[in-house]
């Protein structure tokens, strides 16, 4: 399974911002629950956010619920998370990431393949 993240950018204080998480390689993509997880320089890695497999059940962290929104498009094998109010503190390489867990997971640890990264500055 190979996962390619793209979207990424420079973006001012307040834009927006869709990443994009195109899927090859599985036998059916919507087996998989996909999360995307940023890692800051210097921070711990984080899932920001994901979204099951089965009922399409989707989580997010206390940080950027309300201003991200996760969704995926089986039939396109594609997955999204749309980025508003990007603040400074939104800074970090995002990756996405696939697990066979139908509600995805909060930990990193729990995916099983992982695209290359994208990376998302925010600054004026």
């Amino acid at each position: 399974v190979q996962l390619q993240a793209s979207g990424g950018g420079l973006v001012q204080p307040g834009g927006s911002l869709r990443l994009s998480c195109a899927v090859s390689g599985a036998t059916s993509f919507d087996y998989y629950a996909i999360g995307w997880i940023r890692q800051a320089p210097g921070k711990e890695r984080e899932v920001v956010s994901c979204i099951g497999s089965s009922d399409g059940s989707t989580f997010y962290i206390d940080s950027v619920r309300g201003r991200f929104t996760i969704s995926r498009d089986d039939a396109k094998n594609t997955a999204y998370l749309q980025m508003n109010s990007l603040k400074p503190e939104d800074t970090a390489v995002y990756y996405c990431a696939a697990t066979r867990l139908s509600t995805g997971s909060r930990s990193g640890n729990s995916y099983n393949y992982w695209g290359q990264g994208t990376l998302v500055t925010v600054s004026s």
